[in-house]
């Protein structure tokens, strides 16, 4: 194959990979087929079956040793985010007075969130007041101390 066939490969492959949603396949053949292609330029890869041969290898091997670690430096921000359930016992700040069962809206963690009043008693602005569960975006608040 003509050099200029694997690097334009190379480029649709790895063009192609901006369509897919960060699954990092795509791209290691797009660099199989520019590398190959470079190296067909400077005429040291010979007949077209050593070509494909070079370009499979390739693929495989830069598969196999680069998207473990590119997927986890991607990725990395989502082992670290904890889960919303993880606000479970977190201390809520109110917003404005809300009454038992009524939703209101508190701060946590420097963010506003809408809050149901799952105590008996009404919460006045201000006050601090323990997340118990998590429904939704809605976080389920009683007073401080209360369970």
């Amino acid at each position: 194959m003509l050099w200029w066939y694997w690097i334009t490969l190379g480029l649709i492959l790895a063009t192609l990979e901006l369509a897919t949603p960060g699954t990092f396949f795509l791209l290691f053949f797009g660099v199989s087929g520019l590398i190959v292609g470079l190296l067909t330029l400077v005429d040291v890869t010979g007949p077209a079956w050593v070509q494909w041969l070079l370009f499979s290898v390739v693929s495989v091997l830069a598969l196999l040793f680069f998207r473990g670690p590119l997927m986890r430096r991607v990725h990395r921000d989502d082992w670290m985010r904890p889960p919303v359930d993880a606000l479970t016992d977190d201390i809520a700040m109110t917003l404005e007075e809300i009454a038992p069962g009524s939703i209101g809206r508190v701060e946590l963690r420097g963010t506003a969130w809408s809050a149901r009043n799952a105590g008996a008693a009404a919460l006045g602005k201000g006050q601090r007041c323990a997340v118990q569960r998590i429904d939704g975006l809605t976080l389920y608040i009683v007073p401080e101390g209360a369970k």
